[in-house]
Parts: C-alpha cells; sequence; structure tokens
C-alpha cells in the first residue's frame, strides 16, 4: 500500500508526509491512530512495539502456479506477512532453545523426464519410510521432518511458494483458498518440498519445471504400484463412485487420478480429454465443486504448538502468546481452556 493510499485510508487525517515521518521513526502516531493503523494494515497494535530480533530474508522465493498473475506489490505483501510470521517463528525456537535438527529429502540426480521424477518420487516414500500407505497428513509431515509450513492471506492468483530462510526451508500456503479443499493443499504443499529438493538443469522452461513437479507431487501421495493396483490396466470408463473411493482414500483429486492414469498409460490422450470434458462439463472444476472429500486436517500446527509450550512454561505472558497468534490478548484469553 503506498503512503497516499494508507492516508486516503485513514481519511486524510494525516499527509502523507507525516506517515513517512512515522515510517522513518521521525514522529509518532498517537495511541488513537495506532488502532486505525493496526486496523487498515490488519496487524495487532504490539506489531508497532515489537523488536526485530531476527533478519529475516526470503532466499530464492519459488511461486507456485499463476505466479505471472501476482502483481510485484501483491508478492511484497506476500513475502512481508511471511517475513513478520517467519521472525515470530524463530523467536519462539530461540525462546525455547530447540534443536530438533531436520530430515530434509534432496534427490541427487539431476530431473529431466517424468521417469525421474518417479525415480524421486520412489526414493522419498523410501527414505522417510512411507511404504504403500496413503499418507494421512502431507502436511504434518513436512513438519516433523523440519520444514517449516505456515500460512498467510493472499490473492486467488497465489497457491503457494518455497523458500530458505536462515538455512531452514519454508513453505507458505495461502489461507485464503484452501476451505474445504485438502486435496490441493496437500498437493500444493508436495510441489513446494519438489522445488526445495529436486534439481533441474539449467535453462530448463518454468512449464516443464511446474509440470514435473506436479509428477512428483502426484506419485508421493498415490505410488505408481497402487495406482495400477486400483486403476488396472487399459480401460475406456470410470465411474463417479470408485473415482470417490479413491480420492478419499489417497486424499488426491479426481482430476490428478486422470494425470496418473494417462501417464501410466492406463488411458490414452484422447480418453483423458474426454474425461476432463465430462469433468468440467459437470462442473468439477469449480472452487470444492468436485464430489468426495478427504478428511485429513492438512493444517500447519508447530508454530501455534510452541506458543503453548512457552508459555506453560512461563516463558511469555499471556499479552505474548496473543501477539504471537495474531489475536487480540481478548481473543486469545477466551479461547484459552487450561486444564492443569
Amino acid at each position: 500500500m503506498s503512503l497516499q493510499k494508507l492516508a486516503d485510508a485513514l481519511g486524510n487525517v494525516v499527509t502523507r508526509q507525516a506517515l513517512n515521518k512515522y515510517e522513518q521513526g521521525k514522529m509518532k502516531p498517537d495511541s488513537s491512530l495506532l488502532i486505525r493503523l493496526s486496523e487498515i494494515l490488519g496487524v495487532p497494535v504490539d506489531y508497532f512495539y515489537s523488536e526485530h530480533t531476527f533478519d529475516i530474508e526470503l532466499r530464492n522465493p519459488d511461486y507456485r502456479r499463476h505466479s505471472s498473475r501476482i502483481s510485484s506489490v501483491q508478492k511484497a505483501s506476500i513475502e512481508e506477512k511471511s517475513r513478520n510470521l517467519l521472525e515470530k517463528y524463530f523467536e519462539l525456537e530461540a525462546l525455547l532453545n530447540l534443536n530438533e535438527g531436520q530430515d530434509y529429502f534432496q534427490f541427487k540426480k539431476e530431473i529431466i523426464t517424468a521417469k525421474d521424477v518417479l525415480e524421486a518420487a520412489r526414493t522419498l516414500r523410501e527414505e522417510w519410510n512411507l511404504g504403500y500407505d496413503p499418507i494421512p497428513d502431507a502436511v504434518a509431515m513436512l513438519e516433523d521432518k523440519g520444514y517449516k509450513v505456515i500460512e498467510v492471506e493472499g490473492p486467488k492468483s497465489f497457491d503457494g511458494l518455497s523458500a530458505e530462510v536462515n538455512g531452514s526451508k519454508v513453505i507458505v500456503l495461502n489461507s485464503s483458498i484452501f476451505e474445504g479443499n485438502s486435496c490441493r493443499k496437500r498437493f500444493t504443499a508436495l510441489h513446494e518440498l519438489a522445488h526445495h529438493s529436486l534439481k533441474f538443469p539449467e535453462g530448463m522452461e518454468p512449464r516443464e519445471e511446474e509440470k514435473l513437479c506436479h509428477i512428483f507431487a502426484n506419485a508421493v501421495l498415490y505410488p505408481s504400484d497402487m495406482a495400477k493396483r486400483d486403476l488396472h490396466n487399459t480401460r475406456f470408463h470410470f465411474y463417479e463412485n470408485e473415482l470417490v473411493l479413491i480420492k478419499e482414500r489417497w486424499g488426491i483429486s479426481i482430476s490428478a487420478i486422470f494425470q496418473t492414469a494417462l501417464r501410466l498409460g492406463i488411458i490414452t490422450d484422447f480418453t483423458f480429454r474426454s474425461l476432463n470434458i465430462k469433468y468440467r462439463s459437470l462442473g468439477y472444476h469449480k472452487e470444492n465443486n468436485e464430489p468426495g472429500r478427504f478428511l485429513g486436517q492438512e493444517k500447519p500446527v508447530r508454530f501455534q504448538h510452541l506458543v503453548y509450550i512457552a508459555l506453560g512454561k512461563g516463558l511469555i505472558s499471556t499479552n505474548e502468546a496473543a501477539y504471537y497468534t495474531g489475536v487480540s490478548a481478548w481473543e486469545f484469553r477466551k479461547s484459552m481452556k487450561q486444564l492443569v
């Protein structure tokens, strides 16, 4: 938001020049103006008093999907929200003196073809001891492995991004678009994992790289051997009930099942096109309109857990806990249910 737009939003009770002086620390707003600023900018009042103890820089932020439709201003907003939340995250870890270690996946071979990606997906399942079972919660799995998964509000054209911060691998998801669609959310998280874990040749077209990351996410969620067993070879018809059963077991969308069947040679290009035409004619491509629902939570919880651990140890106050979680002290106290 430009200073003039902010002044306009404040009803021009202060000038753009005054806001510039606030920004530079040459003047301070009074309490009523500070409250109004917090409302317009969507941050708690405590934000303006916080000390920035960590230098948070998102290195190599890699946006997933439609990134060309995200303006530079929107990207700046997404990255600033991410930095703000990650600063709190690192503060809590330092406060708790945590050193839990990381089990990051890194595939050494350069990724050029879909065959390479499938090998990478198989290797990940082997190294992380996933076997051939469905992944009950992909986001929780990534947090357990040491990835910092956070959610920030962004435009609909933004699904997620991957970046590195202070040696940690970070995955940022859009909190605004995944409500009721855990399949899309877990797919996006694993797509971002691909950007962290796979090495692509220099000069590869971004569209091709994105396509290979899609295949990786699909293959991690729905291993090829299991897909072959479920779908069988050479078929021309699928029935909705069957596809819903697969979706609800494996946590993969119906459209992704079609992609898997095509990749494995179970259906032809013609059948794939026909299925997608029917899929769209039924309106299943619209938001949250696809039948079936995977019941996994797919919500990052580690940061919130750290807040309660610090609060339980007496390392932070209730007001500080509210600041970390981004709600008012009143809201935080209202939500608390202390047992012991």
